[in-house]
């Protein structure tokens, strides 16, 4: 959970958990917007019952409750108001801090950093995820970051735009998660795979991916809030059953 004072004085609490995507990508656009927070984790599999009772009825995170008084974060005032979906999040901070960058002012750029959320979750996440649960095939995640590179563009070190914003705060979980699982090998696919994806990525033909990756892994946001030790210990828990 993070609590923070808006530029306005309003109260703000995001509920975080350790190892979730969508909960990092808040964390990141809450720290480039230079905001001043708490963070309290809450466990993702163990939600606490004020959760649901108070925060969100579905029970996802993250999610956020902006406004009211200042109260401890576990218990959420009802003056507040509540806000889900990481996608509508990451707006509204962007909203909030309009002179943070997080979303251009530029009605072009702006809808460029939808569309790179946008082709984010189809062609990295999706393709991603299947191939570390053993349902999918490398050389679809290949294709999936081949066409985020053509995206990239030339003469700057973001995703979108000569700025950090939340399309670069959107995508830097999956390229955490693919560091991961091309360091360690970490996934429901057969052994070795990941370290073959690792080594196709090294080629010239990904050189402009690699090299956004690597500006990301820099950033003071990236090093403040990255759980990896968690997460590789999460990836070998969920997915110790191998195919040899």
């Amino acid at each position: 959970m993070v609590q923070k004072v808006s530029p306005e004085g309003e109260f703000t609490t995001c509920i975080v958990s350790r190892v979730s995507d969508a909960n990092w990508q808040i964390e990141l656009a809450l720290i480039e917007a230079n905001a001043s927070y708490k963070t309290c984790q809450i466990d993702l599999f163990n939600k606490p019952e004020w959760y649901a009772s108070k925060v969100n009825p579905i029970g996802k995170v993250p999610a956020v409750t902006y406004g009211g008084p200042d109260v401890d974060p576990e218990d959420p005032s009802p003056l507040s108001t509540k806000i889900t979906e990481s996608r509508v999040i990451l707006e509204f901070l962007a909203d909030l801090y309009p002179d943070s960058g997080l979303l251009p002012k530029d009605p072009v750029q702006r809808a460029k950093v939808r569309w790179f959320i946008d082709a984010t979750n189809k062609h990295i996440e999706d393709p991603f995820y299947a191939f570390i649960r053993g349902r999918g095939s490398y050389e679809h995640v290949l294709k999936g970051i081949e066409f985020i590179q053509g995206l990239l563009e030339d003469g700057t070190d973001f995703a979108v735009g000569d700025h950090y914003t939340i399309a670069d705060a959107a995508i830097s979980p999956y390229l955490a998660r693919l560091k991961i699982v091309t360091e360690n090998d970490a996934g429901k696919f057969p052994v070795g795979m990941g370290y073959k994806l690792g080594e196709e990525l090294k080629g010239p033909k990904f050189a402009k991916f690699t090299k956004y990756v690597e500006r990301m892994v820099e950033r003071p946001s990236w090093k403040q809030t990255n759980n990896e030790e968690a997460v590789i210990a999460f990836f070998k828990k969920i997915f110790s059953e191998r195919v040899q």
